[in-house]
């Protein structure tokens, strides 16, 4: 039976839409100033690129190609959006002025309730419950179980689980969630073309299964409504029975809410959850929590009173079927190396030529039904993840003040006039629409940035000058840090060309100080070998769940992404050599007679061997004059992170070894505040980077992980113990850094 696979990514946008007249308040001073100093008439900002809007959530082509074709809708970038909450006098069967009073009941009453199927008996006949059944697992009635008092406990569990859905209830609890929502929200905004791929989907008749993102506490809420609003049903969600009392976990479970048996949470070698989790397993795909609930009422309570409402939009990937993936998936296995491997002979100098082979790095949590699978099954699994993390980033929209934060942190630290910074910001906006990354705002720019200012105005700070124009600046001190992780959303859009930055960075400084005039620079032939290599170091030195890249795609393939996209941008410029085939030449013989013939997505590591003529091929920095402040501005995109993992390497003279991964977290995050508190490099005080030094520098072999009675432990490793390749791990890390 084929599984269609789905993505649903929320995004919540805030607005300046006033609805009553706004009350006295310490800002009003703050909103003064802002009128006051600028008053000009600017353009609207819209999430569209003329008339089109970016299509996002595309699912792979080389692992799910027939997906990729027929789950895409044809007019799907002509199709609007739709307020899902807007439900008018049209969306009913019925007209009069009663029904115009009437119709968010009337809608309820019409929703479809799929009818309760045979749960139990299906139940009953999984492979789970029928191996307990048939003794062919630990614990199963052939251990002496008597098959009767098995079937008993499965009812009993299943009754704690879930209940039939009542259609009434579930109607009533609609209407009041419509009622909720329009309180909340001006709108939720749902794009008409993403539904259809998923409403196609499920006229196949296979099960839907949904990831979602969890952006904010109101999915477990939100999700469910607009799936039943667009006839696809009712989502079973999961709830942890000891959150709720006994009446309303009754009343949840009648609405399709889902409560795990306490023992279906122990460990896997304790057989008294065996059968619970069988159970488990076979009743539902838990699909996320019901804390939506609380946070509607939470939400309600602190806008009670408040004069502006926000907008919400939901984003819906493209399907895929989960049996095309596994049929393609494994053709796609190749040879890897660990980090180690890979990394670690380069950055003590034994050797200087890169390994052609991938990078096997899995950050994948092992959790109990992971570990139950076969080893094969369980890297699917992993690579399957990838996949859906990188789908899921691309399907989220870019918010205002991800925007507003990475343009005062990596462009303008010291300070930017207001009159500058609304061209930068519709510059930048308009950057992330081109890269086909959507954006959660739209509106009138002097509108947005003084919402996305007045959101930040704990970490900026409004100057007034004598010109009538406005300087804006961040807050020196820890508000860096928070302005940090708000550009991380800004991260992926630009990550190639960042990779790319940084890597020439690399291969500058090893020729020329880095403070060296951009003319200077501009001279130096830069060979597309070099710019190879140094591209693949930094690409094995980043973690995975950051750069994303598909288990699918090639290093080498990506490397050539990543020079495209230089040349692209403008920031690199192709040097023609006498005797050299010109960079616009795409009709080169050899390589066609070598590769021309194989299928698409046979492409393998020794195809790199055919890039050959890439040694006569050379490039130069731009001399435009927008190349030298672009250049820095993506070189610092990814100086949180660098800056972090250099602080970890010089840590490692100081660090108290051996102890906990946890302990040691806490170690290093407690260096990098003072390190901050020092330097002014707030940026990198972050508990998330201190998390992703150890486990880059684990799988480096840097630190190395035993087993205990008290749990794992890290310690030093033998070959990092001595001071000079500890250095020259701080040197590897540097060079990538742009001050």
């Amino acid at each position: 039976m084929a599984w269609w696979v789905w993505m649903a990514l929320m995004a919540t946008m805030l607005e300046g839409r006033c609805q009553t007249q706004p009350r006295s308040s310490p800002s009003d001073r703050e909103t003064s100033l802002w009128s006051s100093s600028f008053g000009m008439k600017l353009a609207s900002v819209t999430p569209f690129l003329g008339k089109y809007h970016p299509f996002v959530g595309h699912c792979c082509q080389t692992c799910t190609p027939k997906s990729w074709e027929s789950l895409f809708h044809r007019s799907i970038t002509d199709l609007g959006f739709c307020n899902v909450i807007l439900v008018k006098e049209e969306n009913t069967r019925f007209r009069g002025w009663l029904v115009r009073r009437l119709c968010y009941f009337l809608w309820s009453l019409e929703q479809h309730i799929p009818p309760c199927q045979d749960a139990p008996q299906k139940i009953m006949e999984s492979t789970g419950v029928q191996n307990l059944l048939s003794g062919r697992v630990p614990g199963g009635a052939g251990e002496g179980q008597v098959p009767d008092l098995v079937k008993k406990e499965v009812q009993r569990i299943l009754g704690h689980i879930q209940a039939p859905p009542r259609p009434f209830l579930v109607r009533l609890f609609s209407w009041a969630l419509l009622r909720f929502l329009n309180c909340l929200f001006l709108n939720v905004q749902l794009h008409k073309g993403q539904m259809k791929m998923v409403q196609k989907a499920a006229q196949a008749g296979s099960p839907l299964v949904l990831l979602s993102t969890h952006k904010t506490l109101l999915d477990g809420i939100l999700l469910p409504f607009v799936l039943l609003s667009q006839g696809l049903g009712v989502l079973h969600v999961a709830w942890d029975s000891r959150a709720c009392s006994p009446a309303l976990r009754a009343l949840l479970r009648k609405l399709g809410g889902l409560f795990l048996p306490p023992e279906a949470n122990l460990s896997l070698d304790s057989s008294e959850g065996l059968l619970a989790r069988a159970v488990v397993q076979a009743a539902s795909a838990p699909l996320g929590l019901w804390t939506g609930a609380l946070a509607v009422i939470r939400s309600l309570w602190s806008r009670w009173g408040c004069s502006r409402r926000i907008c919400s939009r939901v984003h819906l990937a493209q399907p895929f079927s989960l049996q095309e993936y596994i049929a393609s998936a494994r053709s796609c296995w190749g040879s890897r190396q660990t980090l180690e491997q890979l990394l670690q002979p380069i950055v003590l100098g034994q050797c200087t030529a890169v390994p052609d082979t991938e990078k096997e790095q899995e950050w994948t949590p092992i959790t109990g039904p992971l570990l139950a699978l076969k080893e094969e099954d369980q890297l699917l699994v992993r690579r399957l993840s990838c996949h859906v993390l990188s789908a899921s980033v691309g399907s989220s929209a870019v918010m205002s003040t991800a925007i507003m934060a990475t343009l005062l942190l990596f462009k303008h630290q010291k300070g930017v006039f207001l009159s500058q910074l609304l061209g930068e910001f519709s510059w930048l906006t308009e950057e992330i629409l081109l890269r086909g990354f959507d954006v959660g705002f739209s509106g009138q720019l002097r509108s947005l940035l003084q919402h996305s200012l007045s959101l930040l105005r704990a970490h900026v700070v409004l100057l007034r000058i004598r010109q009538g124009d406005l300087l804006v600046m961040p807050r020196a001190g820890p508000g860096l840090t928070h302005l940090a992780q708000l550009s991380a959303e800004l991260l992926p859009v630009f990550l190639s060309e960042a990779v790319g930055a940084c890597a020439v960075r690399a291969l500058l400084a090893g020729r020329m100080p880095p403070q060296g005039p951009w003319e200077l620079q501009g001279i130096l032939l830069l060979s597309q070998n070099e710019l190879y290599r140094q591209i693949l170091l930094l690409m094995h030195l980043l973690p995975q769940d950051l750069l994303l890249l598909k288990p699918c795609q090639s290093s080498y393939c990506y490397c050539q992404e990543v020079l495209d996209r230089l040349i692209q941008c403008g920031l690199l410029v192709a040097e023609e050599t006498p005797g050299s085939w010109p960079a616009c030449d795409t009709g080169r013989q050899r390589l066609s007679r070598k590769l021309l013939w194989k299928l698409s997505g046979d492409f393998t590591d020794s195809d790199s061997d055919d890039f050959e003529e890439a040694e006569g091929r050379y490039f130069r920095l731009s001399q435009q004059s927008h190349c030298p402040d672009f250049f820095l501005f993506l070189c610092r995109l990814l100086s949180p992170l660098l800056k972090a993992f250099a602080h970890a390497a010089a840590f490692l003279r100081q660090g108290q070894l051996p102890d906990t991964e946890s302990g040691y977290t806490e170690q290093l995050f407690q260096f990098l505040q003072a390190t901050a508190q020092e330097e002014g490099s707030f940026e990198c005080a972050d508990p998330k980077l201190a998390i992703s030094a150890i486990w880059t520098f684990r799988d480096l072999g840097v630190l190395q992980q035993t087993p205990s009675p008290a749990g794992p432990r890290l310690h030093l490793s033998p070959t990092f113990a001595s001071w000079d390749n500890q250095e020259k791990l701080g040197q590897f890390i540097r060079q990538f850094i742009c001050s």
